[in-house]
C-alpha cells in the first residue's frame, strides 16, 4: 500500500482512499478519521468551556450521575449521557462496563485477577473493571483470539 501527503495551508484538509475493497484496515482508518473531525463540548471545573476531540479522551465514565471524559490532564463533565456519547463515537471506543466507553488506543494494559476479572488500565492510570456481559465484545475489538 502506498500513500502521498500533500501540505498545502490554502487548501480544505481531506482524505482520499483508494482501495481494490475495503478491507477491516480501511474501515478502521474511516473510523479514525471520523472521529478526528467529531468534538463534543466539556466543561472544566472552573466553568470554562471546552472542545473535545474523541482522539484525546482516555475514556468516558458516569461519576455522582454526570458523565465525565478523562483525558492525560483533565476531567472535563460532558451533558449527555453516555448511551449517547457513545452513538456519536467511532469504532475506536468500546463500552468497557456500564459506566465508562474506552479509547481502545489509550489502553496500556490488562490485568487478570484470579477470580476471572479483567481489569484495564489507561494511560492516564485510570482503572476500571470490564463486566462479564461487556467482556467478548471488548476481547474482540482489541484482538484477543477466543
Amino acid at each position: 500500500m502506498k500513500y502521498k501527503t500533500y501540505i498545502d495551508p490554502d487548501r480544505e484538509e481531506e482524505v482520499i482512499i483508494h482501495a481494490h475493497s475495503h478491507t477491516k484496515e480501511i474501515a478502521d482508518l474511516e473510523s479514525y478519521v471520523e472521529g478526528l473531525s467529531a468534538e463534543l463540548t466539556g466543561y472544566g471545573k472552573d466553568g470554562r468551556i471546552v472542545r473535545i476531540r474523541p482522539a484525546e479522551v482516555h475514556c468516558f465514565v458516569t461519576e455522582d450521575g454526570k458523565s465525565v471524559a478523562l483525558t492525560d490532564t483533565e476531567r472535563l463533565t460532558v451533558r449527555l449521557p453516555l448511551y449517547v456519547i457513545e452513538d456519536m463515537l467511532d469504532n475506536g471506543f468500546v463500552r468497557i462496563n456500564q459506566s465508562c466507553i474506552g479509547n481502545i488506543r489509550k489502553i496500556d494494559r490488562f490485568n487478570a485477577s484470579i477470580g476471572g476479572a479483567l481489569m484495564v488500565t489507561f494511560q492516564n492510570s485510570h482503572r476500571d473493571y470490564v463486566s462479564r456481559r461487556q467482556l467478548k465484545t471488548v476481547k474482540e475489538r482489541i484482538g484477543f483470539k477466543l
